[in-house]
């Protein structure tokens, strides 16, 4: 690219260095015991999607419980009192899942058109979102699933002010600016969890669908850590307002904060995994 783009700048700080240290060493402990206990992944590989879906969907404003969604995932069967949406996206989310490892176990190559095929099936079966009328009133729009935005969004950010996301006429110039920096990162060899998450950042930074686009953008920073033959990072709800927070820093030009934010994130999934695998190791 021949201007750099600032929401594109790498950070660097002994902090972050340090905790990308750690999520390398997590991740060489897990693959060492993985070997040794092989008919157990599968089971890990199903918790980490039921933790990934639960935890991704409550961010949005799922309703389900993380034992609601192993259940639903696991049987096919709803629970009572529960809006039908929520196991929609729960379903969307898991096939959702399924696509990443899919194309990356066919070594398929990743493209705006990819995106546009994840946002498909994240609002399978969903014929309106929820939006706001500029004077800040609830409302329903229509679901335009895979395609780029026609109208502009935004939102009421915890700080009270209100942050507008790229233009819809600037969507796909800016999207096609954030495959090619990706592409251009994985040739430079740059630290997968530093690539995925900035590229998260500027998922997010456009907003690219009408609805979406936090799952959306969680989907591809994990199809790149994946890719890289990492874990997926699960952000938890609980941590969703720092997770929040680090975005608005990030829109003041802090990368390095969200990125360490991420870190911390990936590190959590990975000393869960380790955990497990040690527990049924001494067994």
């Amino acid at each position: 690219m021949s201007q750099i783009n600032p929401t594109y700048i790498i950070p660097n700080s002994a902090d972050l260095t340090a905790s990308l240290a750690e999520n390398d060493r997590l991740q060489k402990a897990i693959e060492e015991k993985r070997f040794s206990q092989d008919n157990l992944w599968d089971v890990i590989q199903f918790k980490l999607k039921v933790d990934w879906t639960y935890n991704s969907n409550a961010i949005e404003g799922s309703t389900l419980t993380l034992s609601e969604t192993l259940f639903f995932l696991r049987e096919g069967l709803t629970v009572n009192g529960k809006p039908l949406k929520d196991f929609l996206d729960a379903r969307n989310h898991s096939e959702a899942i399924d696509l990443l490892q899919d194309a990356i176990k066919n070594k398929r190559p990743f493209s705006t058109g990819f995106m546009k095929e994840i946002n498909a099936l994240i609002l399978n079966g969903v014929s309106y979102t929820a939006a706001q009328t500029p004077d800040g009133q609830s409302t329903k729009k229509k679901a335009h699933a895979g395609e780029y935005k026609k109208h502009p969004n935004h939102v009421l950010t915890p700080s009270g002010e209100i942050h507008t996301y790229v233009a819809p006429e600037q969507v796909a110039a800016e999207m096609d600016q954030l495959f090619e920096w990706i592409a251009e990162q994985e040739r430079n060899g740059i630290h997968p969890l530093i690539m995925a998450t900035i590229a998260h950042y500027n998922f997010v930074r456009i907003h690219p669908f009408d609805d979406g686009n936090g799952r959306g953008a969680r989907l591809l920073m994990n199809l790149l850590f994946m890719k890289n033959g990492y874990l997926p990072a699960v952000i938890n709800n609980e941590n969703r307002q720092d997770y929040f927070e680090c975005l608005q820093l990030a829109d003041k030009g802090d990368l390095a904060s969200f990125c360490l934010f991420v870190s911390q994130s990936l590190r959590e999934t990975q000393e869960s995994v380790v955990k497990i695998l040690e527990e049924n190791g001494n067994k």
